[in-house]
């Protein structure tokens, strides 16, 4: 059975991965407007990438005796000056999640969860390969500056990402 502290941190979490789902599909809304597909195809793959990480841990609470309570999402932002200004938005908020299934292992170790610290080693590693993936995009972008063919090169490289769905724990 999972401690109930550690539950409440887990389901503060599931939600945290549904709002980093909600916020990629907004960057993926933006690059639709800008009709850059490889920019969608790679937002998509984001979304699909962080459903498969919240319902992973959604079905871990379960597989652990726990209840899941769903919160409200949050409404994300919707508009970006520029697809630099997404990537560095992104870089931001991975970094943002990196901190917080940290704070998820500290709960982990404070109640002396191995079970959980195992599992959440998997979303560490991840969480590395995130920030490395985004960081070379962002890279790139800040090459790029305001060379419209550039980008057009990187949109196309993007559109070749595929999704692979994880295999958690």
């Amino acid at each position: 059975m999972i401690n109930e502290k550690l539950e409440r941190a887990f389901n503060e979490q599931i939600n945290a991965e549904f709002y980093s789902e909600y916020l990629y599909l907004s960057m993926k809304a933006y690059f639709e407007r800008m009709n850059l597909k490889g920019f969608v195809n790679w937002m998509n793959v984001q979304v699909q990438e962080e459903h498969a990480h919240g319902m992973g841990m959604f079905d871990y609470v379960h597989e652990r005796g726990g209840s899941v309570e769903l919160m409200a999402i949050e409404k994300p932002e919707t508009n970006w000056d520029s697809p630099l200004a997404v990537f560095e938005h992104v870089l931001r908020h991975e970094e943002l999640v990196t901190s917080k299934i940290n704070a998820l292992m500290d709960v982990a170790e404070e109640t002396r969860d191995r079970a959980a610290m195992s599992f959440l080693d998997w979303y560490l590693k991840e969480q590395v390969e995130e920030e490395s993936n985004v960081g070379g995009v962002l890279a790139t972008l800040r090459l790029i500056k305001d060379d419209a063919k550039a980008l057009l090169m990187l949109d196309k490289d993007l559109a070749a990402r595929t999704f692979n769905a994880p295999t958690i724990g």
